[in-house]
């Protein structure tokens, strides 16, 4: 589909010029491309209802600049634009001139067709991947769309972008194996739950991994050891106190012992002098 639109030359830029051109019911605009570059100003209603009929970079606009020193007319795509994020109003507007005769580059909309998925009746999800495919062809046929029927796709299956129908004149740039649309399988509220509590309760009972934790082990192992050590030697200690005092003991009981013997040595002393007390008389 082709647009036609009225352009006109502007001569100042900036931020104030800018301001003053939409108080005065117009947008600034820039056309580039084919090594030139134009500062435009444009009907804002045109633009919206290009924005709304067509995907705006496909469609083809036939530029009449007034005031043009060079071509009067030129083809254009329309690569991009800014809107007010409040009031949704079109801000500014970037044109791209383009040939005829040489191959662009652009991205066009992807289309799900052929009604609801069989997958999708059976209680399965549609994803759809990708909403933009990136081509390489004239500008003369760039697609307004890329049609994919997914009606016969089951849980489980998927169209790749190597699986689309190819389109005359039309290559498809983006990786084969990237997938365009796909019915997944549903799963359920109970089993999500199951899923959440099992990871929760995995998590909860989880010991935490504590660095150097063996490390920690053997230094606790020989403390206690070294702690067993140090019982051992009060034990030890203790033993030979308790052995030193038992020999004390047993010393002193000797010494008891010797002095209980010296009567017994003194004893035939007295018998002694009792005869010789016997024999004076």
């Amino acid at each position: 589909m082709k647009f036609d639109l009225a352009a006109e030359v502007r001569e100042r830029a900036g931020k104030g010029p800018a301001r003053q051109l939409r108080r005065s019911g117009r947008i600034p605009a820039v056309l580039y491309g084919q090594g030139e570059c134009l500062l435009l100003s444009l009907d804002p209603l045109a633009v919206t209802m290009i924005l709304r009929a067509h995907a705006g970079s496909t469609a083809l606009i036939s530029l009449t600049v007034n005031g043009a020193q060079s071509k009067a007319v030129r083809t254009t795509l329309l690569r991009d634009f800014q809107e007010d994020p409040v009031t949704g109003e079109i801000l500014h507007v970037d044109l791209f001139e383009i040939s005829l005769t040489k191959p662009i580059r652009v991205k066009v909309p992807v289309s799900v067709v052929g009604g609801v998925p069989a997958g999708v009746k059976d209680g399965g999800l549609l994803h759809h991947n990708m909403r933009e495919l990136l081509v390489e062809c004239l500008p003369t046929a760039i697609p307004e769309r890329v049609e994919v029927d997914a009606s016969e796709l089951v849980i489980g299956q998927g169209i790749h972008v190597r699986e689309l129908k190819q389109i005359e004149g039309v290559k498809f740039l983006d990786e084969a194996d990237q997938m365009v649309v796909r019915v997944a399988i549903p799963i359920s509220e109970a089993k999500l739950e199951a899923l959440l509590t099992s990871g929760a309760v995995t998590e909860e009972g989880k010991e935490p991994e504590v660095i150097g934790k063996g490390k920690e082990e053997v230094v606790e192992g020989e403390a206690v050891d070294e702690k067993g050590e140090k019982v051992a030697a009060v034990a030890e200690k203790g033993a030979a106190a308790v052995e030193a005092k038992g020999e004390k003991k047993d010393a002193k009981e000797a010494k008891t012992d010797k002095k209980e013997a010296k009567p017994e040595k003194k004893a035939p002393q007295a018998e002694k002098k009792e005869a010789k007390e016997d024999r004076k008389k």
